[in-house]
């Protein structure tokens, strides 16, 4: 089961977000995604790992079988611009990089390879101009 929510003001982005949660954690995995803004982002980060800042993604389990990902927004925003991507595929990164902390990854060229590996398959590509 998948539910996203929002904390900010406006639109969320819509993205394949249930589509990438079931492909990395399977149908039966119950996952609450939420959007939210820095004031949020930064309180938990602090709350949970000790870090005065805001995070761009915090990922937390509560059982094998369920768990919570908070993705700062605006701070995904700014990053992107800041790596040169677009917006929308930088979120989709930080969402994959949530689900497979969530699996049990830690840091390590493996995640970063199965990282690439699934948002090629989730990215949008662009239009080959004729």
């Amino acid at each position: 089961m998948f539910t996203c929510s929002s904390t900010i003001k406006g639109k969320p982005p819509r993205l394949p977000f249930a589509r990438i949660a079931n492909y990395i954690l399977g149908e039966k995995y119950s996952l609450g995604l939420v959007l939210c803004g820095s004031t949020l982002s930064r309180r938990l980060n602090e709350t949970y790992r000790g870090k005065a800042k805001p995070a761009n993604v915090l990922s937390f389990p509560l059982s094998d079988t369920e768990g919570e990902i908070f993705i700062d927004i605006r701070r995904a925003r700014q990053e992107a611009r800041h790596f040169d991507r677009n917006e929308n595929d930088f979120i989709i990164f930080l969402f994959i990089h949530g689900l497979l902390h969530l699996k049990g990854l830690a840091h390590s060229s493996k995640m970063e390879k199965l990282e690439k590996k699934i948002e090629k398959k989730f990215t949008p590509r662009p239009k080959k101009r004729r």
